[in-house]
């Protein structure tokens, strides 16, 4: 369950880290009075911003939920120690002037 947990939320960064890199930014607006606008004719103007939007929040959601969820099943893993478990613990005096 775990690694089915880690595999979806490996996928869904790499889903929100390319909608992100897709969206348009607030500065394109200025490419748009030279011309520019013949790249959104797949979506329309406002579509592609609206859809991406919804995507972008829609793969938050999960990413959140999948992390809530993967520290909630990690955390309950009793058999996992601590990463320093195995080694004794030392403290050592400050030097005296």
């Amino acid at each position: 369950m775990v690694i089915t947990l880690v595999v979806l939320h490996v996928l869904v960064s790499f889903f929100i880290v390319g909608v992100v890199l897709l969206q348009q930014g607030k500065s394109a607006d200025l490419a748009a009075a030279f011309g520019g606008q013949g790249s959104q004719t797949a979506f329309g103007p406002r579509g592609a911003a609206n859809l991406l939007t919804r995507l972008t929040t829609y793969a938050a959601v999960v990413f959140m939920l999948t992390s809530i969820g993967l520290t909630i099943m990690l955390s309950r893993d009793s058999s996992q120690g601590s990463v320093l478990s195995g080694h004794p613990t030392t403290q050592q005096s400050a030097p005296k002037k």
